[in-house]
């Protein structure tokens, strides 16, 4: 006997058919002899909807989000209605959705009063989606004869106060996972838990960030002792581009780790980027797999990398984000000023994407996400302030409209002319590359173009992913 979780993300749980599926797939892992784990998102459009309704809160009003509420009510009991046979069951879930949703309207009621939404009230709020869409799951299970029972993540995933992108207090998480969770799936129950959301020490709501439930699936896995984590999602696996840009693009049938941890930090969608770290040192394969198409075995991602045809295994890129460029004289072999930069960054709450600098060290060049730009060049500006004072320091310039262009493959390691091969091919096209990065594993080559060139310079290099070069 195996022990499955499987992560549902929104738009498995977000329609009549979508949920089918689910049940569908979950009879059939426990009908071969597994027990599961399953973790889901809220439905479809959900999560954006309640963020919206913080808005009109925040601008008093009442009626807008009294509105959203009754539509969220609304959706939720007529796939209630649709998916749920009349009788006790239906008549408790509805109750209960009912509950939970007026205790979103009195949230929203408390920030309208005070004209203001802490991070710590917006995430109980975005957190009622999860709870939702977990008590629907659960009970359409059951109905379907499966011992099924809805569970809070914030029973298990205890993190710190960080709200909005918490992290997880990976001891008191895994005690709790151990001493909660482990006893009821013995005991013959799949527990439906809601991903995305966990709780401080003192019981506080917190979420882990947009896409998070991806991470929660990971969390349960690791500390479940699952045999293997399975993300459902609306695709049939991670590929090798962004089908929107390129039709060409196919499923991958076998990733490593290192390689899907490239593809979600730089834009590809399938995963959240933190996922694979609570399963990375327990080696636990992940397989992404398709809700609608169930019978596609998807893409499975271990810790070793499988042989491929192609030296570049895939290309993904990032949008909406700016490059700062740092300048001057005066930096020239003065020690910490990339550090100063980067801390002052960092202070105003801007991640840093990619970093690029000079041998002489006289400019440096990073980037960050284009709601952060114009804050992290204010504060980096007031870090150097005397230095720019002196012209030691030229102000920090913004470029905006760029991406991030990345190629992964852990074929490329060690392999010489791989990058003359991708610069060259932008190249013959007259595409500019205004920066380039590349760590030390060899992994990924990122660099930066103008947005305009985004697509011809995915779909050139595209063509390096679907080229059978023998490594």
């Amino acid at each position: 006997m195996q022990t499955l979780t499987m992560k549902f993300g929104g738009t498995s749980v977000g329609s009549l058919e979508a949920i089918k599926n689910v049940i569908q797939i979950t009879q059939r892992e426990i009908g071969s002899g597994n027990r599961v784990v399953l973790v889901v998102s809220a439905m479809s459009g959900v999560t954006d909807t309640l963020l919206s309704s913080i808005q009109l809160a925040l601008g008093g009003d009442k009626w807008g989000y009294l509105s959203v509420a009754e539509k969220l009510r609304e959706r939720h009991h007529d796939t209630i209605k649709r998916l749920i046979n009349a009788g006790d069951a239906r008549d408790k879930l509805s109750a209960t959705v009912n509950k939970l949703l007026d205790e979103y309207v009195e949230l929203c009621h408390a920030i309208s009063i005070l004209g203001e939404a802490t991070p710590r009230i917006r995430d109980a709020i975005t957190a009622f989606g999860e709870r939702l869409s977990a008590r629907v799951i659960a009970t359409a299970l059951a109905q379907n004869g499966i011992n099924a029972k809805p569970y809070d993540a914030s029973e298990f995933v205890i993190t710190d106060n960080n709200y909005q992108s918490a992290l997880p207090l990976w001891d008191i998480t895994e005690a709790k996972i151990r001493e909660k969770l482990l006893p009821v799936i013995q005991s013959g129950i799949t527990p439906v838990i809601t991903g995305f959301i966990g709780a401080t020490p003192d019981g506080a709501w917190t979420t882990l960030g947009r896409g998070g439930s991806d991470y929660s699936g990971a969390i349960f896995a690791a500390y479940t002792h699952s045999d293997e984590l399975i993300i459902w999602t609306d695709v049939d696996g991670v590929m090798t581009t962004d089908p929107r840009i390129d039709k060409r693009a196919r499923v991958l049938p076998y990733v490593s780790y290192q390689e899907v941890g490239e593809l979600a930090y730089y834009g590809a969608k399938v995963l959240h980027p933190k996922t694979v770290q609570p399963i990375l040192n327990l080696k636990m394969p992940l397989r992404v797999r398709n809700t609608f198409n169930p019978d596609h075995p998807g893409t499975l991602i271990t810790s070793e990398s499988q042989r491929s045809s192609t030296i570049i295994k895939a290309v993904t890129a990032i949008r909406s984000v700016s490059m700062l460029t740092v300048s001057g004289k005066g930096m020239i072999g003065v020690p910490g000023m990339a550090g100063r930069a980067f801390l002052a960054t960092a202070n105003a709450g801007a991640n840093i994407l990619m970093i690029s600098q000079s041998s002489s060290e006289q400019s440096m060049c990073f980037v960050v996400t284009d709601d952060k730009a114009e804050a992290a060049r204010m504060g980096v500006e007031t870090e150097f302030r005397a230095e720019i004072a002196a012209q030691n320091v030229d102000s920090v310039e913004i470029m905006p409209d760029i991406v991030i262009v990345t190629v992964v493959g852990s074929g490329m390691r060690g392999t010489p002319g791989i990058a003359g091969r991708v610069f060259t091919v932008l190249g013959d096209e007259q595409i500019n590359v205004l920066a380039i990065a590349q760590g030390s594993s060899e992994c990924s080559i990122s660099f930066i173009v103008n947005e305009h060139d985004l697509e011809r310079a995915v779909t050139l290099l595209h063509d390096l992913a679907l080229e059978a070069v023998p490594i």
